[in-house]
């Protein structure tokens, strides 16, 4: 599995907007029911009102490629290009679970 983590940035509350567009036009939905995608979801960081986290993980590479080409990306750039969005992305390849050490400091 890949794990990207896009931070948006804009000013004046656009992140926030953009996210709520990105659900409001059916996007986020398109996006989850595409094949391979494990995770999109939207996060708002506490002490920076103007950033906005997106979790996005996919099965594969593969899967992200067909993400990337279809047409839902054109969408996607518009509406960063409308708010004025910057990005900082962070990307993570899952290894194989959480090792038996760490077991103990999980509340479940």
């Amino acid at each position: 599995m890949i794990t990207v983590n896009i931070y948006y940035k804009g000013s004046d509350g656009a992140a926030r907007i953009f996210a709520e567009d990105m659900v409001a036009n059916g996007v986020v939905d398109r996006i989850r029911k595409e094949p391979g995608n494990i995770r999109y979801e939207y996060f708002f960081p506490m002490d920076d009102p103007e950033t906005v986290l997106l979790i996005d993980s996919w099965k594969d590479q593969s899967a992200i490629d067909r993400h990337h080409a279809s047409p839902m990306m054109g969408e996607i750039m518009k509406l960063r290009q409308k708010y004025d969005l910057h990005m900082k992305v962070d990307r993570f390849i899952s290894d194989d679970g959480i090792p038996e050490s760490d077991q103990a400091f999980i509340t479940k």
